[in-house]
């Protein structure tokens, strides 16, 4: 079942399933840090006003903006 990372609570682990077909640009940018299609993410944590939100990809922590993140869709969620 599809998700978007704003579904996920904090802790849950999901794995990148692929991309919405927004502004190819944001697109580039996951992809040049590493947030590749079957990659699993953990979100870490909202920021106190929602964006931007911090998780974790392959051993390190990366924050994206409430746009850039819109863009992934995920798989799973536990």
């Amino acid at each position: 079942m599809a998700t978007k990372l704003n579904q996920l609570a904090i802790g849950e682990k999901a794995v990148i399933a692929g991309y919405e077909k927004k502004d190819q640009r944001y697109r580039e940018k996951l992809l040049s840090m590493g947030l590749t299609k079957g990659t699993e993410i953990t979100l870490v944590k909202y920021a106190p006003l929602g964006d931007p939100v911090e998780i974790e990809v392959r051993g390190f922590k990366l924050s994206l903006r409430k746009e850039e993140a819109e863009i992934l869709t995920l798989e799973g969620g536990s």
